[in-house]
């Protein structure tokens, strides 16, 4: 492992090939054992996970990782524009490089919305056969005109208001977060995108939690999920809830996250 750097206690950083990126851990973790690891969304980071990590970990009696991809949080910048493949970039290179930067090698991957796509891809790549679960939240595998309708309607909001919220989490890269995922959605070369072929590869359990009312995607989501994967998969709809089951539906995902990960097997 890489010797962490001390940024704002209890958050560090850690070199993953040529950048930095901010992580925490909740709980102390255990060598050989599994660990939750926390993939954030679109907008988010590792901060923005607020105390739902450092919950389930003491739900299920195991530590925690959060941390923020590049560009995200106090990570290190990122280039834009993105590539159209960013999402592949992201669950085979990084994923995998923080996950050996800090010698985790059975994560159970909790991940929303971008984070629960990154979640599965590296799930069904040859770098994630040691993943034991995955918790995916509002996942996307393929491109629909409701999440992009989502995304042009997101704009506004980001003029508003939104943006000085998030400066507060991702400082100078705030623009640079928000546009990378609104302009990179929008362009021609990205609606052909999916992850389809990845699933069939998927072997571990997997548990994919949606809110009715999600703006950024369909039930067709999790049916193609589901009817893909190689292991088994249980999905879950949830009334009166948005893109976010954490923070909508908090109790109640805590609780279906917590049984989930306690019956994993942990061979």
């Amino acid at each position: 492992m890489d010797s962490a750097q001390k940024i704002d206690p209890p958050f560090e950083a850690v070199r993953v090939d040529d950048h930095r990126l901010e992580y925490v851990w909740h709980g102390t973790p255990s060598p050989e054992g599994p660990v939750l690891v926390f993939l954030h969304e679109a907008l988010g980071s590792a901060g923005l996970w607020r105390d739902f990590p450092a919950a389930l970990a003491a739900a299920t009696g195991l530590p925690a990782m959060a941390y923020s991809r590049r560009g995200f949080g106090r990570s290190d910048p990122r280039r834009l524009p993105l590539p159209a493949d960013y999402l592949d970039r992201e669950a085979d290179v990084e994923l995998p490089g923080i996950l050996a930067a800090l010698g985790i090698a059975r994560p159970i991957l909790v991940g929303h919305s971008d984070g629960a796509t990154i979640a599965l891809m590296h799930a069904g790549s040859a770098a994630g056969q040691g993943v034991l679960g995955v918790v995916a939240e509002a996942p996307h595998v393929f491109v629909e005109e409701e999440t992009l309708a989502g995304i042009r309607e997101a704009l506004p909001i980001y003029r508003g208001g939104l943006r000085d919220r998030l400066l507060r989490h991702h400082g100078d890269q705030t623009d640079g977060v928000f546009h990378g995922w609104h302009d990179t959605w929008q362009t021609p070369e990205f609606r052909g995108w999916n992850c389809l072929d990845r699933l069939p590869l998927v072997r571990c359990p997997v548990i994919v939690i949606q809110g009715e009312g999600d703006q950024y995607g369909t039930r067709k989501q999790l049916d193609a999920i589901a009817e893909r994967v190689a292991g088994p998969a249980e999905t879950l709809m949830l009334p009166d809830c948005g893109h976010s089951p954490h923070r909508d539906r908090r109790d109640e995902v805590l609780a279906v996250m917590t049984r989930f990960i306690r019956n994993l097997p942990r061979g």
